[in-house]
């Protein structure tokens, strides 16, 4: 799932951390500022804001930017954020999809498509290839909250399709119908998740074998990521472990 897997977080140790750190608590904000202002302002009646609370606190987000991303949307001169979508390829033909929450959409695709175009992609139509895709909910949770089979029980239990689990984390997949009541019901059994959100899973993944490839189609996906209007970027292609010690020893 993209933001949870290995080439992700290869790639994140390799880059600048505090800048990242930054760009990943604007987005969070963003997002507040976003679930706020199209619902209640209390995350217990909003549950898009309730994960984006969650989210922020699971990212360490220091408590007064959360405060005043809330007063932010209640203002009458609060910025008016609108979410978008692009679809486009990378290197080897990959599919990517692209959200991203702007105040400017032309000053967003213009640099969505420059991303693509320096790192060797091309941006496509609307629905180029969403049809590689599946809308999923998707809910992380970290590794020491429960083990895997305590969590795939819990998950099926509340209405999950799947849950997959690793060192790191549970990924809870559900369809967007059974997103709210799944969330919802893993909050009360654990916690809030560090992350809940709508997202794209691919149906099927491209292998990338070759070391130059894979880093090129990793550039391009960091490069979208890093993007301050983009909040989430999937990509259908497959990096074996092999490979990615060898781009992680570069």
């Amino acid at each position: 799932m993209a933001g949870h897997s290995k080439w992700k977080n290869i790639m994140h140790r390799k880059g600048a951390q505090d800048q990242r750190r930054a760009r990943m608590f604007t987005k969070l904000v963003r997002e507040i500022v976003v679930a706020a202002k199209a619902g209640l302002p209390d995350p217990a009646s909003n549950p898009r804001l309730r994960s984006a609370m969650a989210a922020a606190r699971a990212a360490n987000v220091p408590k007064d930017n959360v405060e005043r991303a809330l007063k932010k949307a209640s203002g009458a001169d609060a910025e008016t954020y609108e979410e978008v979508r692009y679809e486009g390829y990378g290197p080897g033909g990959i599919a990517i999809m692209v959200d991203a929450l702007t105040d400017n959409r032309n000053r967003t695709a213009s640099e969505v498509r420059s991303i693509f175009s320096r790192h060797g992609g091309t941006l496509g139509e609307t629905g180029s290839v969403t049809f590689m895709f599946q809308r999923v909910g998707a809910i992380r949770y970290p590794a020491k909250i429960a083990d895997a089979d305590t969590m795939m029980e819990a998950a099926i239990d509340v209405g999950a399709m799947d849950c997959v689990s690793d060192d790191e984390g549970h990924d809870v997949l559900t369809s967007p119908e059974d997103f709210n009541t799944v969330r919802d019901g893993l909050e009360a059994r654990f916690s809030p998740a560090d992350s809940a959100r709508l997202s794209w899973r691919p149906t099927t993944t491209v292998p990338v074998s070759n070391p130059e490839n894979a880093e090129s189609v990793l550039e391009l996906v960091e490069a979208l990521d890093d993007n301050d209007d983009v909040q989430q970027v999937a990509a259908n292609f497959e990096v074996a472990d092999d490979v990615m010690q060898k781009i992680a020893a570069t």
